[in-house]
């Protein structure tokens, strides 16, 4: 893992000791996502209202909420794929729409099985994560250390010269994830990615996820699986348009924001809580 962070530069490099100052001191270090008062509408029904947070370097953060409550938007708001109606939302400190330093973002999607048909190697989706640095030209021995040991970090090696239609839902979720690596992401986003994985994988996922909070990389999660959230997130920001909690997840899972978000439709409140 410390060769595939090793040049990673900038302001929002998720050194695990950027936000803390190494002893557990709050320092100045810039917020990786920041949102101020933020409100977004697809038609005049608004699908977003009114949302202020920050996401600091090295955190685990998990967005819950029911569906159609503006998790996915909350979330291309934060990348710059959407801009708000009004208010601000920034990324590593710039404006998120102009923000164009592409390889400190990693995305998985919430449909791995949207690349079955893909018909090239797992090793060749990884190469893809250093095109942001070289180009569409030929990686050098260096390039090709940082894809291999981004293999290796998720337990792929073994499949690297598999096609990508003939992988698990797991299995291609931590292909992406690799991309995510070899590109030396800062910021890994992870749109609900276990939908369509087995319940075996799932578990071995969300450990690899740990492993790469700990190595200092920041982890923004929209999920629907709240026993996952509350066992490995340690902030949940739980929303039905507008935000019911942001905090830790301890707290969350004390409070009645679950229920206030969800409604009629909490019946696994109880489930979460035990």
């Amino acid at each position: 893992m410390e060769e595939l962070r090793m040049t990673a530069t900038g302001p929002g490099v998720a050194d695990p000791d950027a936000a803390t100052g190494g002893d557990g001191e709050t320092t100045d270090a810039d917020p990786v996502i920041e949102l101020a008062d933020v409100d977004f509408g697809y038609t005049t029904a608004p699908v977003v209202e009114g949302v202020s947070l920050r996401v600091d370097p090295g955190e685990y953060v998990a967005v819950v909420g029911p569906n159609g409550s503006g998790k996915s938007t909350l979330m291309k708001l934060m990348l710059g794929l959407l801009r708000p109606d009004s208010g601000e939302a920034r990324l590593f400190g710039e404006p998120a729409g102009a923000f164009d330093e592409g390889s400190r973002l990693g995305y998985v999607a919430q449909h791995a099985s949207a690349a079955k048909e893909m018909p090239i190697t797992v090793r060749e989706v990884v190469k893809m994560g250093r095109f942001p640095h070289v180009g569409f030209g030929r990686l050098s021995a260096a390039d090709w250390r940082i894809v291999d040991r981004a293999l290796e970090t998720v337990g792929m090696s073994g499949f690297a010269d598999r096609r990508v239609t003939q992988l698990s839902g797991g299995q291609r979720q931590r292909a992406f994830i690799a991309r995510a690596l070899a590109g030396e992401a800062d910021l890994l986003v992870l749109d609900e990615p276990t939908v369509g994985v087995d319940v075996e994988s799932v578990e071995a996922f969300y450990d690899l996820l740990d492993g790469l909070n700990r190595e200092g990389i920041t982890v923004l999660l929209i999920e629907h699986d709240l026993g996952a959230v509350t066992e490995h997130a340690e902030r949940v920001v739980c929303m039905n348009r507008e935000v019911y909690f942001d905090g830790p997840t301890d707290e969350f899972v004390e409070s009645d924001a679950l229920a206030r978000a969800f409604g009629a439709n909490a019946r696994f409140l109880a489930e979460v809580r035990s």
